[in-house]
């Protein structure tokens, strides 16, 4: 697509010349004065402004705060001949990004607006980019409405405008950085940086230096100074995954920094003081670990400002289902292959599974069938046994139990445990009847010996076993 150039200038001779100069490679729309110039920046964007200063009515300078109160902001060049350090200085505050004196040089004028329209790409570029993060992060890019998550999100929003230390507690794969990043994304240090360090990813030594830097010869290796991680979140926020596995000298350091909110390199002895929030996840239990001995209890009382307590999934029933559809939806168009259906008695039978992976499971499980099914519906009888929590008995070559009085056997048969009661072993054998079937009861009639009319009295007992004709 072809740069657009607005041309703003009273002169006829001056707009019309630059404006023949730039037409080979622009899009040139020309204005002669101010009040054009507004009218035809309120129909439609353009990349670039070059704009003269001194005109009858508004000035120049006018111009540059139309063009940059726009959605869309232009990049903006002054020109003028009566150039003068006052006048450039006063042009660059308002937001110009270049200045020329006339007779202007062409040559100059392409190399400038090039220069101006890479400017204005990359702050396009950096203006989505926190969109898409403000997107991701913010509550309502929170999967889930269940009251355990709404509880969560209710208390991200009133701590996340504080200065305060939180402290992140749940299972691996609740989706706990995910929680810090919108602690982050909801705070007044939205447009500092958010850095991530996993301690546990990171022996002793590297995760001292990797946390506080370290100066030249601090040691061997160490062959000119690093800024640590602390540093780059100077202003933003530190999210330390799995705090509990930090050591006793990486604690007392991190403490310290907590009481003074300040830090020391490695090998250095002067302090720096920095603005950073700490947020702190863990999957262990803290407070354990310091009636052990094993974690500072000055440290947890540091961290344990405000806690905030992560869910497993198996608490989190009710969110499944958007889980579902939101994973299976991403893999489905990153994969460029159809969505895929989940079928009620497959939503059912995975809402009560009990995910100990928790949404790390998940996720990988939608991928999964999403890659392998390729589209089409995914039902109960699709399902591996561990998510229909099947657990088969071996049984004797010969035996066979009823499943009521005068009826025939499911062979070959899967004997309950001895602790099951009649009713119970004779509601398995149906779930085994009909997943070998695949949900067709006249085929599972035919496998136990039963008219079909019997198999629906019996399955009236049971909705839940969810058969499809």
């Amino acid at each position: 697509m072809v740069p657009s150039v607005l041309i703003v200038d009273d002169e006829k001779h001056t707009r019309e010349g630059l404006q023949q100069a730039l037409a080979e490679n622009y899009d040139v729309t020309v204005a002669a004065n101010a009040d054009e110039a507004f009218n035809l920046l309120d129909s439609q964007p353009y990349d670039v402004v070059l704009t003269d200063l001194r005109m009858p009515g508004k000035s120049g300078l006018k111009v540059i705060d139309k063009a940059l109160s726009l959605p869309q902001r232009p990049a903006v060049l002054m020109m003028t001949a009566y150039g003068n350090i006052e006048t450039a200085v006063e042009a660059m505050k308002r937001g110009a990004v270049d200045f020329l004196t006339k007779p202007v040089n062409i040559e100059r004028l392409e190399v400038l607006i090039q220069r101006a329209l890479k400017t204005r790409t990359l702050e396009v570029e950096v203006r989505q980019l926190h969109e898409r993060l403000d997107e991701k992060f913010n509550f309502e890019g929170i999967i889930g409405g269940s009251g355990a998550l709404r509880e969560v999100i209710e208390r991200v929003r009133l701590v996340a405008p504080s200065r305060a230390t939180i402290l992140v507690e749940g299972e691996s794969g609740t989706g706990k950085e995910l929680i810090a990043q919108a602690v982050h994304q909801a705070s007044p240090r939205a447009r500092g940086a958010f850095v991530a360090v996993h301690c546990a990813a990171l022996s002793e030594n590297l995760l001292e230096s990797e946390l506080f830097g370290h100066e030249r010869g601090a040691f061997t290796g160490a062959t000119e100074r690093r800024v640590g991680r602390f540093e780059s979140a100077d202003g933003g926020t530190l999210f330390l995954d799995e705090i509990g596995e930090i050591s006793a000298s990486t604690q007392v350091k991190l403490l310290r920094f907590l009481e003074t909110k300040a830090i020391e390199r490695v090998g250095g002895s002067k302090p720096l003081e920095l603005d950073v929030r700490l947020v702190a996840a863990t999957n262990r239990d803290l407070e354990a670990m310091v009636r052990q001995g094993r974690f500072r209890e000055d440290l947890f009382f540091r961290l344990n400002v405000i806690r905030i307590r992560m869910p497993p999934l198996r608490e989190r029933a009710d969110d499944i289902p958007l889980l579902l559809a939101h994973f299976i939806r991403q893999f489905s168009t990153e994969n460029a292959v159809p969505p895929l259906t989940v079928e009620p008695g497959a939503l059912r039978t995975l809402q009560r599974y009990a995910w100990p992976g928790n949404i790390r499971e998940l996720r990988n499980f939608c991928e999964n069938v999403v890659v392998l099914r390729r589209g089409g519906s995914l039902t109960e009888y699709d399902l591996e046994a561990r998510f229909r929590g099947d657990t088969p008995v071996p049984a004797p070559a010969a035996a066979a139990v009823p499943v009521a009085p005068g009826a025939a056997t499911l062979a070959p048969a899967v004997p309950a445990a001895p602790s099951l009661s009649v009713e119970e072993n004779e509601k398995r054998l149906l779930r085994e009847a009909l997943l070998k079937a695949r949900g067709n009861r006249t085929r599972a009639a035919a496998l136990l010996g039963l008219s079909r009319r019997t198999l629906h009295r019996k399955l009236a007992r049971w909705p839940e076993l969810d058969v499809i004709d």
